[in-house]
Formats: C-alpha cells, structure tokens, sequence
C-alpha cells in the first residue's frame, strides 16, 4: 500500500471517530465518575467493555493525531462500529435516562447532543 493511501486510511479513521464521539474528553471524564455510567455494559465481574473504552477514549482525544499509534486507530475504527450498530438500534420515546444512553455515552457519544 503506497504511503498516500495510508495517510488518507489515518486521516479517514480519525475523521469518523471525532464525527461518532460528539463528547468533550471533560464530559467524558465527568461521566465516567458517574453511578449510572458504571451500571451499564458488558462485565465479567469487573469494569463493563464499555466504561474501559471509555477511559481509553479519554486519552485518544487527548493525542495528537500524529502520535496515533496502529493501536490506537484500531479501536479508533471499533468505536465507529459500535456507535453506528448501537445508534441504529435506538429504541422507541424518550432515551434520556435509559441504560442505551448510557452505554452510548461510555463510547463517547451522547444522542441527546
């Protein structure tokens, strides 16, 4: 693969991961302290899959995009697909105080917004 391709593969990832993620690395932090972000998720006893993602999420939008690592763009590219999957199964009326916010908001995007 020729080296433009790859920046604009880099450039593509980091694009959709900053149109899915519409909260602040702040609001993220904020909300990851919160008892309802830690009701939610997938857990084997521990931290939920998406509160983990979350704190990572945290440090992603704290990198500088020429720091980004092989690493970091793949759950860049994770985070995409599970907003978009999750976002499409919006359920019906008010999803303010629901637990499908909830998680949403762990991966670092708000519907509300």
């Amino acid at each position: 693969m020729a080296g433009g391709e790859r920046k604009d593969d880099r450039d593509g990832t980091v694009r959709e991961f900053h149109e899915a993620v519409n909260m602040t690395a702040g609001e993220l932090e904020k909300w990851l302290a919160t008892d309802e972000s830690a009701s939610v998720g997938q857990s084997d006893g521990g931290e939920s899959v998406g509160h983990s993602s979350g704190r990572r999420i945290v440090g992603l939008l704290r990198t500088r995009k020429a720091d980004l690592t092989d690493d970091d763009l793949a759950h860049m590219r994770k985070v995409v697909g599970y907003v978009h999957r999750h976002v499409a199964q919006r359920p019906a009326g008010d999803v303010t105080a629901t637990r499908w916010r909830y998680s949403l908001m762990n991966w670092g995007h708000d519907p509300e917004k």
